[in-house]
Order: C-alpha cells, then structure tokens, then sequence
C-alpha cells in the first residue's frame, strides 16, 4: 500500500503585532467603498442593486 504523503499537517503560524487592529480598519474601508457604490448605484439608477430591486 503507498504511504500517505498527506497525514501531516504544517505547522500553525503565529501572528504578532497588531493583525485585529489592521484588519478591522481594512473591513471598516471596504464598508466604507460598498456604502458608497451602493449610494452611487442608487444615484443612477434609482434602484438599490440594478436588475434585481
């Protein structure tokens, strides 16, 4: 029978310094960026999502 080349996992990775701080400023700005071109759609459209509402 071929041995499992697989059956070990990688070693987990530790994240230091301020990850969540990052993270959470970067999904604040692509709500930011998502606020605004649904704003921007509404604008031209008149309609939230164009083609389905």
């Amino acid at each position: 029978m071929p041995d499992n080349r697989f059956a070990t996992e990688p070693q987990a990775q530790v994240i230091e310094g301020d990850y969540f701080d990052n993270a959470e400023r970067v999904n604040g700005q692509l709500a930011m960026i998502g606020f605004v071109a649904a704003l921007g759609a509404y604008i031209t459209t008149g309609q939230i999502i164009p083609g389905i509402f």
